[in-house]
């Protein structure tokens, strides 16, 4: 790739700040989101960011069990896998046009004749993981079937072949409404005596904006839409634990779907969606299954969602609940621990998934999708770098996959990608075709550029570090950013990254730097520096300076001496 010349270079700078960066910054700070998806997702899984392979970067739509063996098998040769490149995700495309005669997805007998379950044993068998892809939609992104409204028996079925890794994206996505029914009564059935008790709304509790409206001879609650109200019944008596009928009826006056959920005992969860109608009759009505214990029973009638962003966080919930209960009862079912399912968040960062992901998974993407171009890897790095504070150990910040080897990038921008990626804590999902590290005669080409940056171990440890702390972009001038990321044992890395389209002489003041509220190494009379790059060591009272190519970084590693 040519570089940049000035003039190209400002206006590019002055487009990712125009459509990036402001943009992020004002929606993060202005949108509310009220659904609480809970503080931590809670699985014991990705305590540092993932690291492995994903099919999608570099082969897209075409794979096969073939070639995610071969590259199982590369990793494994090459050392990558030592490195801790532990994860094989398949993406896109590896499921049957459509579903079997169970209503589960299956591997495409063209290109995955031996099955997902087998292809899993042998992907374990090499000391790897096997990831899997999955989109929140009606469809996936290559319009094959995808998960939404199939949660439980897809998170099911990637947890009984064995997969640790579920990438789920947001192609074909159908929002949740916003706006509720209005209800005008409920009745319960008993499903073996057929025995029925109807319940009037005026021996509801009605909570927030909820309301009961008189119209003739009929009374009706409204007021449930946007999170603004609730109904409440505290007195369904039922005679033992089973099934029983729920039978709700509303108003038929919407040609839009309207939605609300029912929670039973604030323990049961149960959503409707009312598809849109004409009122040829005023009454609808719609008849579900609810699970009721013995005795009293209290039910809560209610519409979470306010905005596409709420929408957005139920829905990913949902799935990742379904796969945490998935792996329980799986491993409960074979006697063996727990294989917790790393949760990837992939809906493009348009929701702001940084707000809720901590409580809906392990990662989440901040940004659309990567390209092996340099401005769309520059720009992406401008909307993460940001996000810092809401990444930690378990929840993490997710820029998309690695470009390292893909496309035309040089070998400083390609050192530059790995290195930021490294600095935001980013998980490092390689997209590149590693069977290219292995020589015709079996041997590992050390040598590879593209191999000797994705193997910097150094560089790995930073990213890997316990703490598990994003960098923060410690200061810019727009073409020069220093990033100061905190380290164990009381160390910091410090990145100089150069963005300008020549090299440039940077610097920094350590003293300064841990002087910082968020940095734990104390001052001292003198530094060592470690360059995570060339190996070097040296010491220095305070400063540290370094010339910096264009599109390029300069890495250090600093403890106390």
């Amino acid at each position: 790739m040519s570089i940049l010349n000035r003039e190209t270079f400002d206006n590019a700078l002055r487009f990712l700040k125009d459509k990036g960066t402001d943009v992020y910054r004002k929606a993060s700070d202005t949108v509310k989101i009220t659904y609480n998806t809970g503080e931590e997702y809670g699985n014991n899984a990705a305590l540092t960011p993932p690291m492995g392979w994903s099919s999608w970067n570099l082969f897209g739509k075409n794979i096969n069990e073939n070639l995610i063996l071969e590259i199982a098998e590369a990793a494994k040769k090459s050392g990558l896998a030592d490195c801790g490149y532990k994860y094989i995700n398949i993406d896109d495309c590896w499921m049957a046009p459509k579903r079997d005669e169970n209503g589960r997805l299956y591997g495409n007998p063209d290109s995955f004749p031996g099955g997902m379950s087998a292809l899993v044993e042998k992907i374990n068998a090499l000391g790897l993981k096997a990831g899997i892809y999955s989109s929140n939609g009606t469809l996936t992104c290559e319009a094959l079937p995808a998960s939404l409204g199939h949660e439980a028996v897809d998170a099911d079925t990637f947890a009984e072949w064995g997969f640790e890794y579920l990438k789920y994206d947001f192609g074909y996505n159908v929002p949740i409404p916003s706006a509720a029914p209005d209800i005008e009564k409920f009745t319960v059935t008993d499903t073996d005596t057929h025995a029925e008790a109807s319940y009037d709304l005026f021996d509801a509790s009605l909570c927030g904006k909820a309301s009961l409206i008189q119209d003739g001879e009929t009374t009706y609650m409204t007021g449930l839409s946007s999170n603004r109200g609730s109904l409440v019944f505290s007195g369904v008596n039922a005679d033992e634990e089973k099934e029983y009928l729920l039978t709700v009826y509303f108003r038929k006056e919407s040609k839009t779907y309207r939605y609300f959920e029912i929670k039973v005992n604030n323990y049961y969860r149960y959503k409707v969606r009312i598809a849109p109608n004409q009122p040829f009759a005023r009454e609808g009505l719609i008849q579900f299954k609810i699970r009721l214990l013995s005795g009293e029973n209290t039910l809560q009638f209610y519409n979470p969602v306010s905005s596409i962003f709420d929408s957005a966080a139920i829905q990913y919930s949902d799935m990742g609940n379904e796969l945490k209960r998935a792996s329980r009862e799986c491993a409960e079912k074979n006697g063996t621990e727990i294989k917790p399912i790393v949760y990837s968040i992939c809906e493009w960062g348009k929701n702001l998934p940084w707000k809720w992901g901590r409580g809906a998974g392990n990662l989440w993407r901040t940004t659309p999708d990567i390209k092996p171009h340099w401005l769309s890897i520059a720009g992406i790095y401008e909307v993460n770098v940001l996000l810092s504070k809401y990444a930690s150990a378990g929840g993490w910040n997710d820029p998309d996959m690695l470009e390292v080897g893909n496309g035309k990038l040089t070998f400083e921008e390609n050192k530059t990608h790995f290195t930021l990626w490294c600095m935001m804590a980013s998980p490092l999902i390689l997209g590149n075709d590693i069977r290219k590290f292995i020589l015709p005669d079996g041997s590992i080409d050390k040598e590879n550029d593209v191999y000797k940056i994705i193997t910097n171990k150094d560089l790995i440890a930073v990213d890997q570090d316990p703490l598990g702390i994003q960098c923060r972009r410690y200061k810019t001038n727009g073409a020069e950013d220093v990033l100061v990321k905190p380290l164990e044992n009381d160390e910091i890395a410090i990145c100089f990254y150069n963005k300008a389209p020549s090299p440039s002489r940077m610097d920094a003041n350590i003293r300064q730097i841990v002087c910082e509220s968020y940095i734990r190494t104390p001052m001292a009379d003198e530094f060592e520096v470690f360059d995570l790059w060339t190996k070097e060591t040296f010491s220095t009272e305070d400063s540290l300076t370094a010339s910096v190519p264009s599109h390029g970084v300069k890495a250090f590693r600093i403890k106390v001496k």
